[in-house]
């Protein structure tokens, strides 16, 4: 999985909490209360990044959810009418999450975990379907595995030595 580092300093994030989950442990003295918080950031601009936070109370889940996302932000290859570029399936776990090239108007057809990540990316017009899995934590990070490995037109016809023209065709 390659690995890039994005510039924050200037860029308007938006946060959306996807999930908070209460997390007991059982000790001598009795349970132990826990929360953890999977928190997803973009900048609406071709921009994503998921975190999961864990504290004592929600609040500070949420915050550390929020600074690991912002850790692994990654670039989404967008075309022309805010949609990819060609049809994805991205993987976690056992969560699959099919992306699909959409026509200008369609909006965003997604799920609530995969329609965060599509929202905070920036992207306008798609299609997703969640195979596998319903798990929260690991659709988010399917999604974002999928559209991390989305490649641009441009990035295709430089590997195959062609012009963009002929990529598209």
């Amino acid at each position: 999985m390659k690995r890039t580092l994005i510039d924050t300093t200037n860029m308007e994030l938006t946060e959306k909490v996807v999930s908070i989950k209460r997390v007991t442990k059982v000790v001598k003295g009795g349970r132990n209360m826990r929360f953890t918080a999977l928190v997803v950031v973009g900048d609406g601009n071709g921009h994503v990044g998921a975190g999961l936070g864990k504290a004592t109370e929600i609040p500070d889940a949420i915050r550390k959810g929020k600074e690991d996302a912002i850790k692994h932000l990654i670039p989404v290859a967008l075309d022309e009418n805010k949609s990819i570029s060609h049809d994805f399936l991205g993987k976690f776990g056992s969560a699959t999450v099919l992306l699909k090239k959409a026509p200008e108007g369609t909006g965003i057809i997604a799920g609530g975990p995969a329609r965060n990540v599509c929202e905070l990316a920036g992207i306008k017009n798609i299609r997703t379907k969640s195979l596998g899995s319903n798990n929260k934590q690991n659709v988010v990070l399917a999604t974002i595995n999928g559209l991390q490995n989305l490649k641009s037109p441009e990035e295709v016809a430089a590997k195959r030595g062609k012009s963009v023209e002929e990529v598209i065709g």
